[in-house]
């Protein structure tokens, strides 16, 4: 099954954008993934082509109209696969999730709408079951960025996409923690080594190693993923550190 992404946006030129190199773009032109970048002006019925208006109440800035929107929404669904989510990128939605991406890298496609302005008309949401979705506390100059960040969260883990699916299911929130830190040659620079562990080719200390830092930078450096994941806040699951003095961290 071909994952279908439609992106409702103002800028079709940004698409596929950096998805459309590496082995996002190769994965496309063997077509396990296919997206189609949807102008929204083309919905605007009115000579001017109008997509957004002054904002209810007063304020400054724009807001995108939601009739415009709404017959935007209704064109990519009638025009792809069924079932598709909508999600719009905002950044009064939920957080994005790993385990929000595996979902919908299971599934048929998305179709992703793409803000700008002030954001949307609020009546969009309810009217065509529109999910809100953030990729984190910042303000971008609109959705198409977060879309894309979106997209190539779910078409890494689409299969065959990834040349070692090891690799990814040992990567940071795939497990609820942060990933181990990696190191590769040379085993010395500029008075740092390697962790001895690493070198010592016993494979069960090796893991157990990798668990330990995993934890450990997971309590330290977010610490509200540490207290998801069943630590207690402020303290390690196995102990202090090891290897610190190795690892010049």
């Amino acid at each position: 099954m071909t994952f279908s992404a439609t992106v409702l946006t103002l800028y079709p030129d940004m698409f596929p954008g950096p998805l459309g190199v590496s082995l996002a773009g190769r994965a496309r032109e063997e077509g396990k993934w296919d997206i189609d970048a949807v102008q929204i002006r083309d919905f605007a019925q009115d000579k001017h082509r109008t997509v957004d208006d002054t904002p209810a109440g007063g304020g400054a800035g724009m807001v995108l109209k939601v009739d415009v929107l709404a017959r935007a929404v209704d064109h990519a669904r009638d025009n792809g696969p069924a079932n598709r989510p909508v999600i719009a990128m905002t950044p009064r939605g939920k957080p994005l999730t790993q385990a929000r991406v595996r979902e919908l890298a299971q599934g048929p496609g998305v179709i992703v709408l793409c803000g700008r302005f002030e954001g949307f008309d609020e009546r969009i949401f309810a009217g065509r079951e529109v999910e809100e979705v953030s990729v984190g506390d910042i303000i971008l100059s609109g959705g198409e960025p977060a879309a894309l960040m979106l997209l190539d969260a779910c078409i890494r883990l689409l299969p065959g996409v990834m040349g070692a699916a090891l690799s990814g299911e040992e990567e940071s929130f795939e497990s609820g923690l942060l990933e181990y830190p990696h190191y590769t040659r040379p085993p010395e620079w500029e008075g740092r080594l390697i962790p001895e562990v690493l070198r010592s080719g016993d494979h069960g200390k090796i893991a157990a190693w990798r668990k330990q830092q995993a934890e450990d930078d997971t309590r330290s450096r977010r610490p509200d993923l540490w207290e998801r994941h069943g630590g207690v806040p402020g303290q390690s699951a196995s102990g202090a550190r090891r290897e610190k003095k190795d690892t010049g961290r």
